[in-house]
């Protein structure tokens, strides 16, 4: 039997190449959700291994949450920095203890 996991989304590339993600944290910016994901496997040589991918949270026109693409450079560089705080406020708090 498979144990499903809600923090677990799998997303089709180019090529038609399924690939898992883990949901590690959400959030928002400018009135616009986030989500973070990390890889659960290694890509190829050229991709870099492990790094975190942003994507938008939308409402397509079911009402489902999908994720989008952030293409707008500004905005991928707002949600970037919003991540990177949260990041550091983490690392902070785990300082503390």
């Amino acid at each position: 039997m498979t144990e499903e996991r809600d923090d677990i989304v799998v997303l089709t590339d180019e090529e038609g190449t399924e690939h898992q993600f883990e949901v590690v944290d959400f959030f928002n910016v400018e009135e616009k959700e986030y989500a973070i994901l990390l890889p659960l496997e290694e890509f190829d040589e050229d991709d870099e291994e492990g790094e975190a991918l942003i994507f938008r949270v939308e409402d397509d026109e079911d009402g489902n949450q999908i994720l989008v693409e952030i293409e707008d450079d500004d905005e991928w560089e707002r949600a970037a920095a919003e991540w990177e705080e949260r990041l550091a406020d983490e690392e902070f708090e785990e300082d503390e203890d």
